[in-house]
């Protein structure tokens, strides 16, 4: 069975989390506890809470935002491989050649 925290500590912990630009598995290290545990506490803060945090909001546009950066990178090496091969083809119709 998990040993089971102070009620002090956990909120401390979320309090911390929600306090700082660290991430969960981060705040969860330092705390010496899993990160999981850590979400459940906060899910359970959240619920009890009479108006949710902004960290949950925060972690659907973080997501959001890794998503658009994965969709930038992916859109910025296509525009560079149509770069390229426009160069070439320019190349071989160059007179001359």
């Amino acid at each position: 069975m998990p040993k089971a925290f102070p009620k002090e500590f956990r909120e401390d912990v979320i309090r911390v989390y929600r306090d700082s630009d660290a991430s969960v598995a981060q705040v969860a290290k330092d705390f010496g506890i899993s990160p999981s545990c850590l979400k459940r506490w906060i899910t359970i803060d959240d619920r009890n809470s009479a108006t949710p945090s902004p960290a949950g909001r925060a972690a659907n546009e973080s997501d959001a935002l890794r998503e658009a950066n994965k969709r930038i990178k992916l859109l910025e090496q296509e525009v560079e491989v149509l770069r390229r091969a426009a160069a070439y083809l320019s190349q071989a119709h160059l007179p001359g050649k």
